[in-house]
């Protein structure tokens, strides 16, 4: 395993572990690790709330009729779990959203003044992959994702398009993810069994839709056959872990064939029915490869709003334990992860607690003057602050999101 392996740093940091008993693929989060990936998916779901998304929830089951219309179980159900049996009909684990977010669509007429409509979920789907591909928290059979769908006009497609490849871009540099490269993902030339939707017209229709918005998005991309999604092409954000391997993040798709399928409109000004574009995408992907990306980004020292333990109170005697638990609870009390390290030697309190952002020592000239003294977990010291003055500096920091530790760094 190389140094960052997030498969290796994710049990010794106690984020999250397997058991033979919940089988191959199917890991559970610890207590630190559901903290992460808690914080990830509220930071995402403010993220899209502020960029006009509306969110749902929708059950991981549907009947195999309903992949039968959208097409997965023809063209993907070697990727889906069997048909589970239920009285006379058949029910199966959703592989995808999308065939959800459709039928709420659907549900309710829509005017074309309400669109575009963007539904958002952070929900569960579920895939069928061999044992031989499955690894920590990077291939898994249960799959958390962060999906949306935009139901739009034609000529409003490519804007919500683009608009998502910036959010995308947005949420990389405040999670201090990056992107290797981006790929415009094409079928395969000659490609036969199915495994495409076959209607050329709508296929160059989506794709130099998604060419234009990568030329005007002003971004270097690849393109690369075989690589679509079964009804249609995409952008595909690509990442690489620290072993060098490629995989994909964050999609925006343009879907023509969804909502023929399910016979979605809108009606237009004119009074008439027309058929909405559907534009699928998914800012971080699903959260368990966003959190192994995270953890082989930055080696477990998250930034300061993601941490599991944000700050570290360490007494340096028994005489100073007062003042370490006062702080903690005023701490605790403006909405901080802190802990108080008070067992061992001061320096090995500081080595087991060096990927917490901020540690605030309490020795006897600290507790005689009200101070705290501060290191960071960057090596940096800061001057003794009173407690006030150190929680605040910390809150705003975190508040803000960002990588930088102390405000004026």
């Amino acid at each position: 395993m190389y140094d960052h392996d997030h498969r290796r740093l994710g049990r010794e940091l106690d984020l999250f572990d397997t058991d033979p008993l919940m089988g191959a693929g199917l890991p559970y989060w610890l207590p630190d690790g559901a903290t992460v990936r808690h914080e990830l998916e509220e930071y995402v779901r403010e993220l899209e709330c502020a960029a006009g998304y509306r969110h749902v929830y929708s059950p991981v089951l549907g009947k195999r009729e309903l992949y039968e219309i959208s097409g997965h179980w023809s063209h993907y159900s070697e990727d889906m779990f069997p048909p589970m049996e239920l009285g006379a009909e058949e029910v199966v684990l959703r592989p995808s959203l999308c065939p959800h977010h459709a039928l709420i669509y659907r549900s309710r007429s829509h005017s074309y003044r309400e669109l575009p409509l963007r539904i958002a979920e952070l929900g569960g789907m579920y895939r069928s992959e061999l044992s031989g591909v499955l690894g920590g928290l990077t291939r898994v059979r249960a799959i958390q994702l962060n999906d949306a769908h935009i139901f739009c006009t034609l000529d409003q497609a490519v804007e919500e398009a683009r608009t998502a490849l910036n959010l995308i871009a947005r949420a990389y540099a405040d999670l201090g993810i990056r992107a290797s490269r981006y790929r415009l993902s094409l079928p395969g030339q000659g490609e036969g069994g199915g495994k495409y939707v076959a209607d050329p017209a709508l296929w160059r229709r989506a794709t130099a839709m998604l060419k234009e918005v990568l030329d005007t998005s002003g971004v270097d991309y690849e393109s690369a056959e075989g690589e679509a999604a079964f009804y249609g092409p995409k952008i595909d954000v690509q990442i690489v872990d620290g072993a060098g391997r490629e995989a994909t993040l964050s999609t925006v798709q343009i879907d023509f064939h969804q909502p023929e399928r399910f016979d979605l409109h809108y009606i237009g000004a004119d009074g008439a029915k027309h058929r909405p574009v559907m534009v699928h995408r998914s800012v971080i992907g699903s959260v368990e490869r966003a959190v192994a990306q995270l953890v082989e980004e930055h080696g477990g020292a998250f930034p300061a709003w993601l941490a599991p333990v944000q700050l570290a109170v360490l007494p340096v005697s028994e005489a100073q334990a007062a003042q370490a638990y006062d702080l903690a609870e005023r701490a605790l009390a403006q909405g901080l992860r802190v802990e108080v390290v008070a067992e061992g030697s001061l320096g090995a309190r500081v080595r087991a607690a060096r990927l917490v952002p901020y540690q605030a020592v309490i020795g006897e000239r600290e507790a005689a003057a009200g101070l705290v003294a501060v290191r960071l977990r960057d090596g940096r010291r800061v001057e003794p602050l009173a407690p006030a003055e150190l929680l605040h500096h910390i809150g705003a920091r975190v508040r803000a999101r960002g990588a930088e530790l102390w405000a004026d760094a």
